[in-house]
């Protein structure tokens, strides 16, 4: 077993719910837009071209538009072994559980709660969802019960910008609460690589998103 654990985190495609500007989490999402399925093949032609990215493990957040995300990219990646993915999901690594607003769309989300997360990163999105604060402490638990999970392995991980910028604050030790002025770009099937030894993690690489380049659908 190597003594290397690696984390390659996947942004899904763009999301259909984005376009129709609803909030999604598990009610509202409704899988990727055409753009996004075509990124997600975009990404999936990268990988079985180059063959830069080993996958002992593939998992995913629930929500529609990372698991289609890695169904897509799922064909093309192989483990060290040559062997295909073990498949996991977990609710854990999936976007900011909204609560009781999801599936609305975003203006009405600002009439009825309206909530500054930033300004106020203590308070939930709507009642029965989370905070901004709640979340990041949730991101930071599931990437590292990941890795332990999986240690010296290379796992790829389908999931949502949220959980990408949160790896930032958890591995980087940056603030766990982000500031206003500072945006982390986080693009649609984007790579951010991460390798974890002797206990210290390593950012191998953030937003990587060149397959997109050649297309005038890219971001």
């Amino acid at each position: 077993m190597s003594d290397v654990t690696r984390l390659v985190l996947i942004r899904h495609g763009e999301a259909r719910a984005a376009l129709d500007r609803v909030v999604a989490g598990e009610r509202g999402c409704s899988g990727l837009s055409d753009t996004g399925r075509l990124q997600a093949r975009l990404l999936r032609d990268r990988l079985a071209r180059t063959g830069e990215v080993v996958a002992d493990v593939l998992a995913s957040s629930t929500l529609p538009r990372a698991i289609e995300t890695a169904e897509i990219v799922a064909p093309v990646l192989t483990g060290s072994m040559g062997q295909r993915p073990e498949m996991v999901r977990d609710c854990d690594l999936c976007e900011l559980h909204p609560g009781e607003c999801d599936t609305l769309g975003w203006d009405e989300y600002g009439e009825r709660y309206g909530v500054d997360m930033l300004a106020r990163p203590f308070e939930p999105m709507s009642p029965g969802g989370e905070s901004l604060a709640e979340f990041n402490l949730r991101v930071g638990r599931a990437l590292t019960a990941l890795a332990d999970a999986h240690e010296g392995r290379s796992v790829v991980v389908a999931c949502h910008g949220g959980v990408v910028m949160g790896s930032m604050r958890c591995f980087l030790g940056l603030p766990a609460m982000p500031s206003p002025a500072v945006d982390l770009l986080v693009t649609n099937t984007s790579l951010t690589e991460w390798e974890r030894c002797q206990g210290k993690w390593r950012l191998v690489r953030y937003n990587d998103a060149a397959h997109l380049a050649a297309t005038e659908d890219g971001p």
